[in-house]
């Protein structure tokens, strides 16, 4: 579950490059987790707000997952991530992560100096602050998924194409990349939809069965917002869907 909601979050990308931005404040979008296709695992949200951070206006993005039903009294998870970011280029100035998983929990604040290039981490469950060297194009595990929606043009991509990010989490920078798959339409609670697909690398080995073990289909309208995740794990299977979904920038593009 954990493993899945931090990929689910970071892999939802790739999207278009546009005279407007592909999001506004306001905007919010549910999903719903389920395990091995019928057992409900949890819920999902992303809810973005207009924002000021040292007089520089930000958007400011809440990220929260939580288990319910069965689950929820096996493995309990309350996540809750929060990026601050430029309107204009946006790279992070702010990340947020208080989570509580299984009964381990962590609850961290990074600072990212944009000039200096480093990152300030406050470790308000230990007590504790260090500092790391970063990439001038680094991104946090949320703001990367609206950078991409904004920065890359998806009408250039060609089937097989890696597109790549540098992603700051924790204490470290990890490279993350998706293999573009080309287009595909798919049914939904909401009709049928054309998506983008794309196959999220990850670590194969401790949760899931192999590298390419994730699929992600994202809106092929001007949202670029993703609709579905599936997740081949080691012990059965995770699906991520969208349910619910309000203050989308443009028209959200349905088939029938």
């Amino acid at each position: 579950m954990k493993k899945l909601y931090l990929i689910f979050i970071i892999s939802s990308q790739l999207l278009v490059a546009q005279e407007t931005s592909s999001f506004q404040g306001g905007e919010w979008l549910k999903f719903r987790l389920s395990y091995s296709g019928w057992l409900k695992a949890g819920n999902a949200t992303l809810e973005v707000f207009d924002d000021v951070y040292n007089n520089i206006p930000v958007y400011k993005v809440v990220a929260k997952g939580w288990t319910t039903g069965p689950l929820n009294w096996v493995f309990k998870v309350e996540d809750h991530y929060e990026s601050h970011f430029d309107k204009q280029t946006g790279m992070p100035y702010k990340f947020v992560r208080n989570t509580y998983e299984g009964g381990y929990t962590k609850n961290r604040i990074i600072d990212f100096d944009r000039v200096q290039n480093k990152a300030y981490i406050n470790d308000i469950k230990e007590q504790s602050t260090s500092s790391f060297n970063i990439e001038n194009d680094i991104q946090d595990l949320v703001s990367a998924y609206y950078f991409l929606r904004n920065n890359y043009e998806t009408e250039l991509l060609k089937k097989g194409d890696i597109v790549k990010l540098n992603i700051f989490f924790d204490s470290e920078t990890f490279p993350f990349k998706l293999k573009y798959l080309g287009q595909e339409s798919i049914k939904t609670s909401f009709g049928k939809i054309k998506c983008i697909k794309f196959r999220p690398y990850v670590m194969a080995g401790r949760v899931f069965k192999e590298e390419e073990s994730l699929t992600l289909w994202v809106t092929a309208d001007a949202n670029k917002v993703p609709i579905k995740i599936s997740a081949t794990l080691d012990v059965g299977s995770l699906r991520a869907d969208l349910v619910a979904l309000k203050g989308l920038r443009h028209p959200f593009e349905i088939q029938f």
